[in-house]
């Protein structure tokens, strides 16, 4: 790959024809329409945040320097941003007063309105950049191991690099847009930002139950997204079916796995509904988070829910009642034990190898204190499970 240093371009040169699309959240041009801020390998905009395109801007004032920033020849006349579209976009979007910086008296100033030096010092300040030239594959594996100022790719970002396309085009405007007015009922049961190209990796992973680097690859070039916004919906519509009441612990669980494995079965809403409160009023449940896989798996599993367990007073306590008891009658301290046919139906276990057990199983009802508390040998309770 060839790199040619440029240290002649000014901050105003890049704002020429500077274009800054406020709904999906880019810088598109500059240097006269030569420059493309944003290529669909890049990143969505991800500055405006009142800290990170302030601190550009006072970089600038200051006289800090802003790092090396690289642009890709395209051809003669045309560029691409590789690495840089973050500060590009923030200088581009204060010189057309698309946000505001502090003064030295703390109050909020518009470009137009600041003094006419600090508008020249701005506008005058000088770029270090290099531009590129080379092969695509090469360029976008340089890209890969790029921290754009100081904020790692994500992978999903990475992968929107090494894919770029006609998929990926249509796949970010469906959801990488944060004014989709899809995204607040998505937020329900999906984290992370839309900026970030987390509801996208969302709907990737589910459509390619977990191979999105293969699907990409199979679909880099299609010119619809059919499939991925089916099936994405699908899994929405089948979660807010199935759960009337949407709750915080829902998000971010994996519902795509959920609906190859559940969708399939009939669940009573209101049924559901009063499962899900129940649930969540019992103390003895530390992972809310798992009453949802839970219930669609017919209230079997308990591990998910991660049940309070005894603490160590009361199973020191149980044990000592339990091993006086047993050693008076002469048989195991295990209740199990007692019953059987081996050597170990007179033994006295340590506390150390005994666990402790709900005599009655929390979900049937019993409850996590010392009236339904009894110490089994640990080959004994782990047999035993959920009877």
């Amino acid at each position: 790959m060839k790199t040619t240093l440029k240290t002649d371009i000014t901050v105003k040169d890049i704002c020429e024809g500077f274009i800054y699309n406020e709904l999906e959240g880019k810088g598109l041009f500059g240097l006269s329409g030569k420059l493309t801020i944003q290529p669909e390998y890049q990143r969505n905009y991800i500055y405006a945040d009142g800290k990170r395109d302030v601190a550009v801007i006072e970089s600038i004032l200051k006289g800090y320097p802003l790092g090396l920033i690289y642009f890709v020849k395209v051809s003669d006349d045309k560029l691409e941003i590789l690495d840089g579209q973050q500060r590009v976009t923030s200088f581009g979007r204060y010189v057309t007063n698309k946000f505001a910086v502090k003064d030295e008296n703390g109050m909020e100033q518009y470009f137009s309105g600041i003094a006419t030096d600090k508008q020249t010092r701005i506008l005058e300040t000088k770029l270090t950049i290099y531009e590129c030239e080379g092969e695509e594959s090469e360029i976008k594996q340089w890209f890969r191991t790029i921290n754009i100022a100081g904020v790692p790719l994500n992978n999903q970002e990475l992968l929107n690099a090494i894919f770029s396309g006609p998929f990926v085009t249509l796949s970010k405007e469906e959801f990488s847009n944060s004014q989709n007015a899809n995204i607040q009922k998505w937020s329900a049961y999906v984290s992370g930002s839309a900026n970030r190209q987390e509801f996208l990796e969302c709907a990737l992973d589910w459509v390619s139950k977990g191979n999105i680097d293969d699907y990409m690859s199979r679909h880099r070039f299609n010119t619809n997204i059919t499939e991925l916004k089916t099936y994405f919906n699908s899994v929405i519509e089948w979660v807010s079916g199935v759960f009337k009441d949407v709750e915080t612990e829902m998000r971010g669980l994996e519902w795509g796995r959920l609906y190859e494995e559940f969708h399939k079965k009939a669940y009573n809403p209101n049924q559901v509904s009063a499962e899900v409160q129940k649930l969540y009023g019992d103390l003895y449940i530390k992972n809310r988070k798992g009453i949802f896989e839970y219930i669609l798996g017919d209230s079997v599993d308990t591990k998910l829910l991660d049940v309070r367990v005894f603490d160590e007073a009361t199973k020191k306590s149980v044990f000592a009642a339990q091993t006086a008891k047993a050693e008076t009658k002469g048989e195991s301290n295990c209740p199990l034990c007692t019953i059987g046919h081996d050597a170990n139906k007179s033994k006295i276990w340590k506390l150390a190898d005994m666990d402790a057990d709900h005599v009655a199983a929390w979900s049937k009802g019993g409850a996590t204190d010392s009236k339904n508390c009894q110490m089994l040998c640990k080959t004994h309770n782990r047999a035993k499970g959920n009877r």
